[in-house]
């Protein structure tokens, strides 16, 4: 499996990185509009998503993941 074609990370840089050292596409977003953006612009190809619980919520708002496999990352403050 060619894990460059299949992954993706989205959330804010501080979280997510760290990601594209093992090959996964790593986009970074701050706040809810650009997570959108960015879900709405992903790869038809990426079938993975690993997102910050902020990211999450914002894909959440827009519809949820469709048919692709949502990875929420632990919440960093260790609050939810």
């Amino acid at each position: 499996m060619d894990a460059t074609g299949r992954l993706a990370a989205i959330g804010e840089a501080r979280l997510v990185r760290g990601y594209g050292l093992a090959g996964v596409a790593v986009i970074t977003a701050e706040d809810e509009p650009t997570v959108q953006a960015a879900w709405r612009e992903l790869d038809p190809r990426i079938s993975i998503v690993i997102v910050t619980p902020s990211a999450a919520r914002a894909v959440a708002a827009s519809g949820g993941p469709g048919g692709r496999l949502l990875a929420v990352l632990p919440d960093p403050d260790g609050t939810a």
